[in-house]
């Protein structure tokens, strides 16, 4: 079977192909990819080429695919896994495997399993750690979304508080606590507003910061502070441009105690360094976001450390457990990981978008690999309709779902869009 997808053979260099898939024999099984988002950590890869830890060293002789936040539906099963995986199920996939502790992982590492293609093998480890997850709905972006909520699912999940004179870690955010996530209104910072305000364990006093009035004025306008009020939640956004020194301000927020949670989403020494100065007694910073410079720095209070029992730890991802938490809130329509999404275009636009992504504004670009289709602005598809009367089509249902992308708005691009030939 063919396949066309974009392949990374060094830095900067990535190329759509069209190539032919090997058999999978009795151990693999084949996906027909539909929809996969395009994440930074794609980005990263692209720019550092082999250098990058998961990219192999002979990328440029046996390039891999492309792209890990993916979903589609299985077209083909080996007969040592007709027991388990069925022609045309639908799954999503974790890609942090860590069989037999590699890192090794769809995305980044492998010749014929990415997101960013038509149709794809899924390698043996991939089934034997359980990675490859049913997923029991026809929406396929949720699908996508899983692994980047994930992310954020593992990052609430990894921060931890204690109690004097035991060793005993507690984990998660506390319960009824003062969370604080900073530079928070971007597309991962989104999908941590939404699983504070509806996972298990929620927060009393949820602070959301962010320096450009018009991000904060969108956030609020999805995650409204009467909504979080109604599920028990006071929920404030803060713009910290408008003080001199947000510090005092944010502490004040807390009646002056600090917060319990601090989830930093920018590596920016100015943010991580407010983050540090805000925390409470036994209070947890989470540094969510993932430098590209390795020489990366922040100054840290080392006395509250020592006194004052501050936590300090990094997230690089979810584990299994937590997508699967991931893909159970979505199905049940608790979490709406819609409002990450600003941009949509077909597999024609994933290799550009991928290498300019952080000159991109907004969230996250989904690219839809079956199609031949533009990059837009979900914001700019009134506009584009001048071009293709499909977009006018589309803006009409983001515009009756609050500006968001939709199940509706996905069926009707698959349905009339040009596809792949």
């Amino acid at each position: 079977m063919k396949t066309t997808a974009v392949r990374l053979y060094g830095a900067m260099d990535l190329r759509t192909e069209t190539f032919e898939l090997p058999d999978i024999g009795d151990d693999g099984v084949r996906v027909e990819v539909v929809s996969d988002s395009i994440c930074m950590s794609s980005y990263k890869a692209a720019v550092q080429g082999t250098a990058h830890k998961r990219v192999p060293k002979d990328a440029a002789q046996n390039p891999v695919i492309l792209g890990h936040e993916f979903c589609g539906k299985i077209v083909e099963v080996g007969k040592n896994w007709r027991h388990k995986y069925h022609v045309g199920e639908h799954i999503a996939i974790q890609p942090a495997h860590f069989y037999q502790g590699s890192l090794l992982a769809p995305g980044y590492s492998y010749p014929f399993c990415g997101g960013d293609a038509t149709c794809v093998n899924i390698p043996c480890e991939i089934l034997v750690m359980d990675c490859l997850l049913p997923y029991s709905s026809d929406t396929f972006f949720f699908g996508s979304l899983a692994e980047p909520m994930s992310c954020i699912i593992g990052t609430f999940h990894g921060v931890y508080h204690t109690s004097p004179g035991s060793y005993e870690h507690r984990m998660g955010i506390v319960p009824g606590g003062k969370l604080a996530l900073l530079a928070s209104v971007g597309p991962m910072g989104l999908g941590a507003i939404d699983y504070a305000l509806h996972g298990e364990r929620r927060p009393g006093l949820l602070v959301v910061t962010d320096i450009d009035d018009a991000r904060l004025a969108r956030a609020e306008s999805i995650f409204t502070v009467e909504h979080a009020k109604s599920l028990g939640v006071e929920l404030v956004y803060v713009n910290t441009a408008k003080s001199g020194d947000p510090v005092p301000a944010l502490r004040a927020l807390t009646g002056g105690t600090g917060f319990d949670d601090v989830i930093c989403f920018a590596p920016v020494r100015a943010v991580v360094e407010q983050a540090d100065a805000i925390l409470g007694f036994d209070g947890c910073l989470s540094f969510f976001a993932g430098p590209t410079n390795p020489a990366f720095k922040a100054e840290v209070n080392f006395y509250d450390v020592h006194y004052a029992s501050h936590h300090i730890l990094g997230t690089t991802g979810g584990n299994t457990d937590d997508m699967r938490e991931a893909i159970m809130l979505m199905t049940a329509g608790r979490i709406n990981p819609a409002a990450m999404i600003t941009h949509v275009g077909g597999l024609n636009s994933a290799a550009e978008t991928t290498l300019n992504l952080p000159n991109i504004p907004g969230g996250k670009k989904l690219i839809y690999t079956h199609l031949d289709f533009p990059l837009n602005a979900i914001a700019d598809f009134a506009a584009a309709g001048e071009q293709n009367p499909l977009s006018v089509q589309l803006d009409r249902i983001v515009k009756r779902n609050n500006g968001l992308w939709s199940a509706e708005a996905e069926q009707v691009l698959l349905k009339h869009a040009k596809r792949i030939e």
